[in-house]
């Protein structure tokens, strides 16, 4: 199976632009033959705690429409991020589109302090399966939680990819935790950021995979978009720059 990890540089809150550029990386993935594609935390809003409440949309809004078609007529898995309506508040989500299937939808499930007047946790599985293969999901800060990745591997995961929106002090402190946790428990780690200024700080890429013996095999730089396909069999990486 090949993973690709897109690294994108959102537009604040214009959720029609955004799918429009997520919609050529996606093609760009194709391309190279991935399997599944992910994109970071937030992307198709940009990480805007402040503007969640107006941008939330519920999953089945029509604008999402097209990468469900994409989904299908590619047989591929897309993981989008955005914030998404429940009845108990705004949650930080992942949309899961996945061929000829219904969507499945990821909450993030532990919230940084700063993002508690704005959004909710949720409870739901954050394990998918893609090709007979368990993925297991995170969303930036629970990535760092050793319960999460804990409960992550004991339902089966194999690879564990984290979603993020990150600046350079983040990713410096998060480039050494998923090496040492990927190492630790012969995990492959794939993480996903943004790029350009989003809330209060400029989220600087460097994109990451990391190999189940913790050792760092791909990195984008800090200011393209790009994408990593990582092949789970061969453990190789496509690393390439838009």
């Amino acid at each position: 199976m090949k993973i690709a990890t897109v690294q994108t540089k959102s537009i604040k809150g214009d959720i029609a632009a955004n799918i429009t550029n997520h919609k050529k990386l996606i093609n760009s993935c194709i391309s190279l033959q991935a399997d599944a594609i992910f994109f970071p935390e937030l992307s198709l809003t940009g990480y805007e705690p402040k503007l969640a409440k107006e941008l939330a949309i519920a999953k089945e809004d029509i604008r999402l429409e097209p990468f469900q078609e994409l989904s299908n007529r590619n047989t591929i898995t897309v993981g989008v991020g955005l914030p998404t309506k429940s009845e108990y508040g705004i949650h930080i989500s992942m949309i899961i589109f996945r061929p000829n299937l219904p969507k499945q939808i990821y909450h993030k499930q532990y919230l940084h302090d700063d993002e508690l007047p704005y959004f909710v946790t949720g409870q739901d599985c954050n394990i998918i399966t893609i090709n007979d293969i368990k993925v297991a999901l995170a969303i930036c800060y629970e990535s760092l939680q050793l319960v999460h990745f804990k409960k992550s591997i004991k339902l089966g995961a194999k690879y564990y990819l984290t979603s993020v929106a990150k600046s350079k002090k983040g990713v410096d402190h998060a480039l050494k935790h998923y090496a040492k946790l990927a190492q630790q428990h012969s995990t492959p780690i794939l993480m996903c950021n943004g790029i350009g200024l989003c809330d209060t700080f400029e989220s600087t890429g460097t994109s990451s995979i990391w190999n189940s013996k913790g050792k760092l095999i791909a990195q984008l730089d800090n200011i393209n978009q790009g994408i990593l396909i990582f092949d789970t069999q061969t453990e190789e990486v496509i690393r390439t720059q838009i």
